[in-house]
């Protein structure tokens, strides 16, 4: 299975669309820089029929130094989740957690 590049997005970009690929270089380099954009800004990005970002805040958390065995704090941290919408979910062939699969 093969991996997707920023080169390769721009090279599909560019192929689907007749665009140069300066052109589709900007294209994808806009994109990423809005959606980036507006998770900095606390926004969840929706993309209909792909799904959406959120920043999700991680609280503080005790942890293991691997190397010394001894009990660290890892602090509170902001990371960005995706859910696939339904779409997407349908053409990986996967189906949405009901209460019956996660135990509720």
């Amino acid at each position: 299975m093969a991996n997707l590049s920023m080169t390769g997005l721009v090279e599909e970009v560019k192929n689907k669309t007749g665009l140069s690929k300066g052109q589709a270089k900007t294209v994808v380099e806009t994109v990423l820089a809005e959606l980036s954009t507006h998770l900095a800004n606390g926004e969840r990005v929706q993309l209909a029929g792909f799904g959406s970002f959120e920043v999700r805040e991680r609280a503080e958390r005790q942890g293991t130094n691997p190397q010394t065995k001894e009990r660290i704090t890892i602090p509170a941290s902001k990371i960005v989740g995706f859910k696939p919408a339904a779409q997407l979910r349908g053409r990986l062939g996967t189906t949405p957690p009901t209460k019956e699969t996660v135990g509720g």
